[in-house]
């Protein structure tokens, strides 16, 4: 929110005087996002601008008529959200994160850092529909690198601890973006408790512990998505709108957690990263 204020700011539209804000922030419970799409269109909102394919599926599916721009969705034609990039139909467009497309840098990046894993467990949220193309790119990548992808679809957080239980010491753990951060979470908890490497999607999680990740950045999103947003409120249709790709991309690095795990950063990461935690 605060990227895509900044970036209406800086196309003329100020907060209060051009555009204002109505906000429901659900604190990532899942059953919260219908009601709330539903109590913005109500209120008679102008636009709806969403975060996750969660709450992007949950807007689209309450109104076919106010205009829905998105962010952080993995993969919005996998998803269903748009029938094509180009030419989205319908009265939804928005920013991809582009986790089909960077899944295998996702792994390459682990390998990197983490060169003697040899199995890798693709974890990633049940009900987001857009990870199934991302987890045949991962098997593909997989292959390419020489490491065993396991992919594993969970539900909810006691899911994923009982998943969790499978991975051993020499494994490692891809954790892709979704819907759900209590996953995300977990996943960190069980990482550092076990001394596993995981890569992340964001560099959000670099800050809470874990070990790397790249992805877009979140803020950034906010103010890309801020230019489609600034068109629609001056009179484009999103159907006429190409979905863009997140194009900031950064890597990031926790040296803290790299040193628990007795892992040496590669000198290529430390100059590549954009980011370091300490």
């Amino acid at each position: 929110m605060e990227g895509l204020k900044a970036g209406l700011r800086e196309l003329g539209l100020n907060d209060g005087r051009d555009v204002t804000f109505d906000i429901r922030f659900t604190e990532g419970k899942l059953n919260a996002i219908p009601v709330a799409a539903e109590a913005l269109v109500k209120a008679g909102v102008d636009l709806i601008f969403t975060s996750q394919e969660v709450a992007t599926i949950a807007a689209r599916d309450t109104t076919e008529k106010v205009p829905i721009v998105f962010t952080l969705v993995g993969d919005p034609v996998g998803a269903g959200i748009v029938a094509t990039l180009a030419r989205p139909g319908g009265n939804v467009t928005g920013v991809s994160s582009l986790q089909t497309e960077l899944i295998a840098k996702r792994l390459e990046v682990l390998k990197t850092i983490a060169p003697s894993v040899r199995r890798v467990w693709l974890i990633y949220y049940q009900i987001d529909l857009g990870s199934t193309p991302m987890v045949s790119r991962a098997l593909e990548a997989g292959q390419h690198l020489k490491v065993e992808v396991v992919p594993k679809a969970v539900a909810d957080a006691d899911e994923l601890k009982r998943a969790l239980r499978e991975v051993r010491r020499e494994d490692a753990i891809l954790a892709p973006e979704g819907s759900n951060p209590e996953l995300t979470i977990a996943i960190i908890e069980q990482s550092l408790a076990l001394r596993i490497p995981a890569v992340f999607g964001t560099a959000l999680w670099i800050g809470y512990g874990g070990l790397i990740s790249y992805g877009p950045d979140y803020y950034a999103q906010g103010v890309q998505a801020a230019a489609l947003v600034a068109k629609i409120l001056r009179g484009a249709r999103p159907q006429d709108l190409p979905v863009e790709g997140a194009e900031k991309i950064d890597l990031a690095v926790n040296l803290k957690t790299a040193d628990l795990f007795g892992l040496s950063v590669p000198r290529k990461i430390l100059l590549r990263a954009d980011a370091f935690r300490r």
